[in-house]
């Protein structure tokens, strides 16, 4: 599942991963708030706060290669800043390893440092 972050700072993009993900969760979810704040044109700055990663499903997949394309390659430019927020090792670890092919800057954090978090994404 993939849902809205309550709680982060005006012009963050804030969402909540757990459990299993499905194409529904980039289809009506993460998509559509991506591209509504790209076209807000005020760049865009993340924060996912991934509690766990059970399963994505193999559309899943294709989405987030899609939105990968279609969002993270020609808009690049538009990507500010994103936080991953998470305890999940080997989750920390391929974030850190692959951070390169992420547009804008990226930093992870431990669950326990999201409010830092927050404010690093938001650039105070």
């Amino acid at each position: 599942m993939i849902e809205p972050l309550a709680d982060t700072p005006q012009g963050v993009l804030g969402f909540r991963v757990a459990g299993e993900i499905h194409r529904d969760d980039y289809d009506n979810v993460l998509t559509p708030a991506l591209k509504r704040a790209l076209d807000a044109g005020d760049g865009l700055r993340t924060l996912y706060l991934i509690e766990s990663l059970e399963k994505m499903d193999p559309s899943a997949l294709w989405s987030d290669a899609k939105v990968g394309f279609d969002l993270g390659i020609r808009h690049h430019d538009a990507w500010v800043r994103s936080a991953i927020v998470t305890d999940v090792d080997w989750l920390t670890r391929a974030t850190r390893l692959f951070a390169w092919m992420i547009p804008g800057e990226v930093r992870v954090f431990p669950v326990n440092e999201l409010e830092p978090a927050k404010t690093w994404v938001a650039g105070a």
